[in-house]
Order: C-alpha cells, then sequence, then structure tokens
C-alpha cells in the first residue's frame, strides 16, 4: 500500500451490452462496438497513466459489466466492502474482485447475501475525506449504509436518488477537490438536497443543468485539480476552469450505451480519510400489518409509502392465510435516512392501519396546548379510521374520530380522555399527541359489496348502465335496512339535483323516511324554492325545458319570498311554501343545514355564513350516520368526507369524474363512486325501492 494514487480499472475485451438493468441500455442491446469501446477505454487509460498509477483486473468472458470496476465494492485504507450486486446479471462479478481485493492484501467485508450494495458507484468519499456520501434508491439499499460507517469508520450522509437515469450515485454527483461539489440536483429529492446544501457551502456547490447531466458530467475522475469526464458544454467548462481545475475531455460514447462513463470505469484504490466518528443517522423501525393484505393492496400501499417516503424496506415475515377468509400477516422493517423522516413516513404507515411494534412499551408523546387553538408543530394529524392511544400502559380509544384533526387529551376525575379536535377547538391546559410514537389505527372490512366486477368503475368487461344498476341494488338494499333498523342517512345535495330533475325522487326518499339530515349549500334550497314557487330552475321550465321571459330573476324572487317569511320553516307554516326538498324536510321533521359561501346571492335566511357556525352544524348532523349520499356537489361531499370517520358507507354520484376519484381517494373501503347523471340514479334507486317489500332491519 502506498499513498500515490491508484486506480484500478478492466479492460473491455468482453464489453457488450448484452442485457437490461438500466435506461441507457435500452434499445442498445448488441449496438455498441467492441473496438470503440476498446480504443476509448485505451484512450482513458493513457490519460489517467499520466497522473495516477493504475492497477488492472482480468476481465472474465460472461460478464460484459466488469469493465465498469468502480462498482467492484468500495475502499478506504486497507479496509474493502465488496459490493452486493441489485441484479443477478452482474452479481457473478463479485467472486472475481473478491480475489483481486484478496490478493492485493486488503480485509474484505461481506454484506448479507440480501442486502444490495454497489460499492464507489454509490459511495463517495468527501476529497478531504471527511465524511463518505451514499446513495440509494434504486442499486443500493439504504440498509447498507450502517455497515459502512462500522467497517471503514466514517460519517456516513445518505442522499436518495429518484431520476431512474441516475441510478448510481456517481451518475451525477461529483465530489472535487478543496470541497467543491459537481452535481445534478434534480437528481435527489427534497430531503437529500437540503443535507447537501448543509454540509457544501454555497460558493463551492456546481449545480449542472440537464444538458450536462445526461452527458455524464458528474461522472468524472477527479485526481487533484484535473477533471478527466466524457463531454462537457462550454459553460460548464468555463466555470469548472475558473475554479482552477483541468477539464480533460475524453470521448466514451460506446460506455454511455451500458449507463457508464468516465468515474463508472474506474475504483480509486487510495482515498483520503481524516479521523471521524463511526456515525449514521439511520433509524429502522419495525412494523406489523393484519388484514386482508394482498386482496385490499395494502402491502403495496404500505411498500410504495416507505419508499415514496426516502426509506426503505425488509419484509421480515409474511405469513399468507390459508383460506379467502383468513387475515394475513406481515413483520416489516422500515429504514430512514435520520429520525425526521422516519417520523413522518411512521405516521403515514400507522395512518395505513401499521403497528409500530415499539408501541407495545412506548407510550404517546404528549405535548401541551399554550395557545388557544394552537398544537405544537409535530402533532399527529389524524385519519378517518379509529384510532387508539397508549397513555401509561392502556390503550384508549379516541373519540370523535375524523379527517385532519389533532388527538386532544384531557386528565378527568373518570380518567384520562382522548378526542379528535379541530386545531381551532384547542384549549389551553390540554396536551396534543405529537410524533407518531404509541399509536395504533384500525381498519375493518366493510359490508357494502365491492368486487372487482360489480364496482370497478373505470374497468371493461361490464356496460356502464349495468355498472349503475349494480349500485342501485345495492344502495337500495342498504337504505332500507337502515331505515327499517332506526338507522341512519345523510343526504348532501347540490343543485344539480334540481337541475336534472331529480328533486321528485328525494322528495319521494324524504317522505318515506330513507333519509334523515340534509347538508348542502345556499343553491341546492334556492333552486328548489323555486321551482317549488314558479316551476323553473335557474330560469328554465322545468316541464318544456325552455327558458321562460324573466325567468333570470326567479331565483332572486325566490330568496326574496323567503327572507319575507324569515325562514323556509315559516314559508311552509304560512303556506308559501307547499313543495319540493325544503318542504317536505320540514314537514317530516328532517334537519338540515345550508352552509354558505362567498358567491351565493341573498342568501336564504337559514343558510349559515359563517363558516366554522357551518362546519359544526354538518359535523353535528352526520354524527352516527350508517351511510352518506353525496349528490352531484363537489364542495360539501370533499367536506363532508374530511369530517366522516371511516366505518360509514359513502355513495358519491357525479357527472364529472374528478370529484368521484377526489372521494375515492380519501382511503376509506366504504367509499364508493359512480360517474352518471344524478337524475337518472335517483329515478332508478326510487324505481328500485318500490321493489322491496317486507321488513329488511337485519343486523
Amino acid at each position: 500500500m502506498t499513498d500515490k494514487v491508484r486506480i484500478l480499472m478492466c479492460a473491455p475485451h468482453h464489453y457488450e451490452v448484452d442485457y437490461v438493468i438500466n435506461p441507457w441500455m435500452e434499445g442498445n442491446i448488441h449496438r455498441s462496438s467492441r473496438d470503440r469501446a476498446e480504443a476509448q477505454w485505451d484512450k482513458l487509460y493513457q490519460v489517467l497513466k499520466t497522473y495516477a498509477t493504475i492497477d488492472l483486473v482480468e476481465p472474465q468472458k460472461g460478464w460484459p459489466d466488469m469493465v465498469f470496476t468502480a462498482n467492484a465494492g468500495l475502499i478506504l485504507g486497507d479496509t474493502v466492502v465488496l459490493s452486493r450486486f441489485f441484479h443477478p446479471e452482474r452479481q457473478g462479478e463479485e467472486p472475481y474482485f473478491q480475489a483481486w481485493f484478496e490478493s492485493q492484501g486488503y480485509k474484505v467485508h461481506l454484506l448479507p447475501k440480501n442486502l444490495p450494495f454497489e460499492g464507489a458507484g454509490d459511495a463517495l468519499m468527501d476529497r478531504a475525506g471527511r465524511w463518505l456520501w451514499a446513495g440509494y434508491g434504486f442499486r443500493s439499499e439504504l440498509d447498507s449504509h450502517p455497515y459502512l460507517a462500522k467497517w471503514l469508520d466514517v460519517e456516513v450522509l445518505s442522499l436518495r436518488l429518484v431520476d431512474r437515469r441516475f441510478y448510481h450515485l456517481d451518475t451525477c454527483f461529483c465530489p472535487l477537490t478543496d470541497g467543491y461539489l459537481l452535481y445534478y440536483p434534480a437528481a435527489f429529492d427534497t430531503y437529500s438536497n437540503r443535507l447537501i446544501e448543509l454540509r457544501v457551502p454555497t460558493e463551492k456547490r456546481i449545480a449542472i443543468e440537464e444538458a450536462d447531466a445526461i452527458n455524464f458530467a458528474c461522472n468524472t475522475v477527479n485526481i487533484d485539480r484535473i477533471v478527466v469526464l466524457n463531454k462537457v458544454s462550454d459553460g460548464l467548462k468555463q466555470i469548472l476552469e475558473e475554479r482552477g481545475f483541468t477539464v480533460v475531455e475524453t470521448p466514451l460514447t460506446e460506455f454511455l450505451k451500458a449507463g457508464g462513463a468516465a468515474k463508472c470505469l474506474t475504483l480509486r484504490v487510495t482515498e483520503p480519510h481524516q479521523e471521524s466518528p463511526q456515525l449514521s443517522t439511520i433509524q429502522s423501525r419495525t412494523i406489523q400489518l393484519e388484514g386482508h393484505l394482498l386482496d385490499s393492496g395494502l402491502v403495496n400501499r404500505v411498500l410504495d409509502t416507505i419508499v415514496a417516503g426516502g426509506g426503505s424496506f425488509q419484509v421480515a415475515n409474511f405469513k399468507l392465510g390459508e383460506q379467502r377468509l383468513d387475515t394475513s400477516v406481515a413483520e416489516v422493517k422500515v429504514s430512514a435516512p435520520d429520525a425526521i423522516v422516519m417520523a413522518d413516513i411512521m405516521g403515514q404507515l400507522i395512518d395505513l392501519g401499521a403497528i409500530d411494534a415499539a408501541t407495545d412499551t412506548s407510550d404517546a408523546n404528549l405535548a401541551p396546548v399554550t395557545q388557544l387553538g394552537v398544537a405544537a408543530d409535530d402533532f399527529y394529524a389524524t385519519t378517518i379510521y379509529p384510532t387508539e392511544i397508549s397513555i401509561a400502559g392502556e390503550w384508549i380509544l379516541v373519540q370523535g374520530q375524523r379527517m385532519d384533526g389533532a388527538i386532544a387529551v384531557t386528565h378527568t376525575s373518570t380518567g384520562v380522555v382522548a378526542r379528535c379536535k379541530l386545531l381551532r377547538d384547542l384549549q389551553v391546559g390540554e396536551s396534543v399527541v405529537v410524533g407518531s410514537a404509541g399509536i395504533r389505527t384500525k381498519r375493518t372490512t366493510t359490508t357494502l359489496k365491492k368486487n372487482a366486477e360489480e364496482f370497478s368503475f373505470m374497468g371493461a368487461g361490464v356496460s356502464s348502465e349495468r355498472r349503475v344498476e349494480l349500485v342501485v341494488e345495492q344502495v337500495a338494499w342498504d337504505l332500507r335496512r337502515i331505515r327499517d333498523r332506526g338507522g341512519k342517512v345523510a343526504v348532501v345535495a347540490g343543485p344539480v339535483v334540481i337541475h336534472t330533475g331529480g328533486s321528485k325522487h328525494l322528495n319521494q326518499l324524504i317522505r318515506e323516511g330513507y333519509v334523515h339530515a340534509l347538508l348542502g349549500g345556499n343553491a341546492i334550497a334556492v333552486h328548489d324554492i323555486e321551482q317549488s314557487l314558479m316551476g323553473t330552475s335557474l330560469g328554465v321550465d322545468m316541464q318544456l325545458g325552455v327558458s321562460v321571459h324573466g325567468g333570470h330573476r326567479h331565483h332572486l324572487k325566490a330568496i326574496n319570498t323567503i327572507r319575507r317569511c324569515g325562514s323556509i320553516a315559516n314559508a311552509v307554516e304560512q303556506g308559501i311554501l307547499r313543495s319540493g326538498i325544503m318542504y317536505e324536510c320540514v314537514k317530516h321533521n328532517v334537519p338540515f343545514s345550508l352552509a354558505g359561501s362567498i358567491r351565493d346571492d341573498g342568501p336564504l335566511p337559514d343558510t349559515k355564513m359563517d363558516l366554522i357556525e357551518a362546519q359544526t352544524e354538518y359535523a353535528r348532523l352526520i354524527e352516527g350516520a350508517d351511510l352518506i349520499l353525496m349528490l352531484s356537489s363537489m364542495l360539501h361531499s370533499i367536506g363532508v368526507g374530511n369530517m366522516t370517520p371511516a366505518g360509514v358507507k359513502m355513495v358519491c354520484i357525479d357527472i364529472n369524474p374528478a370529484v368521484v376519484t377526489k372521494l375515492s381517494d380519501r382511503g376509506s373501503i366504504e367509499s364508493i363512486g359512480v360517474v352518471t347523471d344524478v337524475g337518472l340514479f335517483l329515478s332508478l334507486l326510487v324505481q328500485q325501492l318500490n321493489k322491496l317489500t317486507g321488513q329488511y332491519g337485519v343486523s
């Protein structure tokens, strides 16, 4: 071993693009020229010989990518961490590289077989030797980084790659002499870019454009003030020269076809290293999942959430249910680059129903409310699912479950009470749950049928008409059962119900006891009353379908009439309002709430223009609901969806697919969306209810 710069290379005698394991290989199978590759490699070799000692490892037939020696392993001092290749196509290289390292007297460390790490392609020393930058996301696993910190006695900074074109760290990131950094920021996630900015001063960061990135300008061999690379733009070359670097360009186009260039073709055997603590900020937690994990797609959502959040995972155990009704159980190890990222990932996983294995011994963390309506910064944001928190080793059910709230904890004479509250309702003296420790959510299956044939509304195989009929049949069945057993149905309705001729059908549902609360805005009441008083909706005759003279003023006249009476109920009592949805609500004691908005005409005296008051009234009316029927009202439907706990069936009917998708995306398996005309749906629903006879009050 010497202090002189040494580089390991491998001649391309067997180089070829034989397979596809990165985007650059796509379309290039067997399109590389061996002669040109040999010539380009030899030129790189001759250039580097000027500045360093070159060692050679013997190429092996059948392993064309051995030429990319950067991936052989990671060397620091007399220690090597051998690569564990992600793709089987390269795993056969490992014993040849191991043999070379051992023949040179290196101490070789082997990672667990199922823990991918691709050497100096994904691990680059700061040129002053202060720390190790380590990439993950495509080829190397985050869980390999603690091993690097331990075996190499170095601080490891983990960077997540997010652009599949830059699958190795060295394709988009190159530490340079004197603390400079050449890198492509778009290849990294937000967390990684922030970490780079914290460690590398602004004046030392050289952020390149995409045009240079795709020519692998960052895949550079740096020896003192010399940078050797494939190709560089005039602008970037000038920047490097202004910072005192000599730029040497040597074409490596044949190797670009396989996704590599100068740095990929070399492994620096001598790396600078300052004494630094064995430090890795990586956090690991174990979660447990239980339920119909495959049928519900929960496993995929959990694993996608971990990766999208900047973490990695290992499935430690998976026990699949043997029968269709059996539940499955999984145990997953979750890793994240630091505690902040881990907390964010764990919060999302708990929302999905995962249980933190550590919560068996951990209580929820609480922070006091010191300002009215303000929680601690890292408060836990609630979901629609039933939630429990651990206090003094006892699991306590959170009351008033809803989405986007905080968990307020109070100590009473009868014990600890946990309640879901909106931020504005938090009181000084209460505590809120912070972080994700000591929290678990529960998900249960729904009784509302939702199999692939009946409710894959965007799929093929069943006609659109039949899809609507299937939902109508199920909703009618549920409405009858809920009514007959004394349950509760809330309807959220928009003015489209009136415009499409659906009001007479909704009237019948109210009269026959199928509706127990009505929620909407000023508009549905205005147009319902306009139709009742004048036979028009938005000035259009509902019988003839044509505009009437002066009809554009009808809704204002309707508003004025009700305002003169003082309320909708007064108009009914005075005999002025004699039909319609609002009339039926008043006559059959069905409570309603009308939430106002900035665009409302009038408004009606019953419309609540105080947003907080309207939200509170909405929440009160849907409390205890078994089913919520949402009829063409995007604003109010989404609002109600956000305040509705899991377990409540929601059926959203709208001609606009975006509204249906939005409600379905809330994450509840009880949510069903149908893209259809609301008037048609209500007509079919009433027809189906008329076919049902007898009592259906079964639990």
